[in-house]
């Protein structure tokens, strides 16, 4: 049986407009995904991706569009609005991502980010961000935080790597005892057959990711996002070019870390300096 075609949305937002225009111009051509796919040298689950905007266009599928459907550069004028459009669903879109990607890379700079935290840990630190929030709301952000962590136990999982400022290791949330529960799962992280945890000293000094945290988001397909958070506001970052600025910035970063193993015996001597 054939897949029903998603819905499009074209009053949501430039992206979905251009998604919408795709489909329209295609099917105004009788011509199906597949033939598209051929004239335009995409694949077919890419372009059905961008008709239901649900990936950034790349910079030069447009012109193709255009040449396919002989619009006069109507589709690169949409995508000069869709390219600088701040995404309006950021953090949901950002999830759905992550969940399907095959390569996480992550850095932090000041906690432990939330695919690998610990219980008691995620409520020190929701505790500590709303100390007014109610226990309900609070255990739900936890349940919340916790089931996410599943897709590092999919089958196959995705390949997760990530840099942590030793401030992360430094930086107390719950108290010693929650601490070293934490620097264990770090430990125990720092290299197995999917997982790389490497950590960069205070003695390094400055680089070019200081100030809040990221993610680099691969696809199967090979398609890439960034994700850069801040204290309560993240950004998804789509466009090609300022996701490999981001890619480069977090290799030269991954070259200066200290090794997994050396990274293992850091995260170790942390945990045996905190108080009993």
């Amino acid at each position: 049986m054939a897949r029903t075609p998603r819905p499009l949305t074209p009053d949501r937002s430039a992206r979905h407009l251009f998604g919408a225009e795709v489909r329209r111009h295609r099917e105004l051509a009788a011509m199906s995904l597949e033939r598209l796919a051929e004239v335009v040298k995409y694949s077919k689950s890419h372009l059905a991706r961008i008709e239901s905007a649900e990936c950034m266009v790349p910079p030069d599928l447009p012109g193709s569009l255009d040449a396919a459907f002989g619009t006069d550069g109507s589709f690169g004028r949409l995508y000069g609005l869709a390219r600088r459009e701040i995404h309006p669903d950021q953090f949901r879109r950002r999830m759905e991502i992550e969940a399907q990607a095959r390569l996480i890379q992550e850095y932090s700079g000041q906690i432990v980010p939330g695919l690998v935290q610990t219980e008691e840990y995620a409520r020190a630190l929701f505790r500590t961000h709303n100390p007014k929030a109610p226990a309900g709301e609070m255990e739900e952000l936890v349940t919340a935080r916790m089931s996410r962590q599943a897709l590092l136990r999919a089958d196959p999982p995705p390949d997760h790597s990530m840099i942590l400022d030793e401030a992360v290791l430094r930086r107390s949330f719950g108290g010693p005892a929650v601490m070293r529960e934490q620097l264990a799962r770090l430990a125990d992280l720092t290299l197995t057959p999917t997982s790389v945890v490497q950590v960069l000293p205070f003695e390094h000094g400055g680089h070019a990711l200081m100030g809040g945290s990221m993610a680099l988001l691969t696809m199967a397909d090979g398609t890439q996002v960034a994700w850069e958070e801040g204290i309560s506001t993240g950004t998804l970052l789509e466009d090609p070019g300022d996701v490999t600025a981001r890619q480069r910035a977090y290799d030269l970063l991954r070259a200066c870390a200290l090794s997994p193993k050396n990274s293992a015996a850091f995260i170790r001597s942390v945990m045996e300096a905190l108080p009993r």
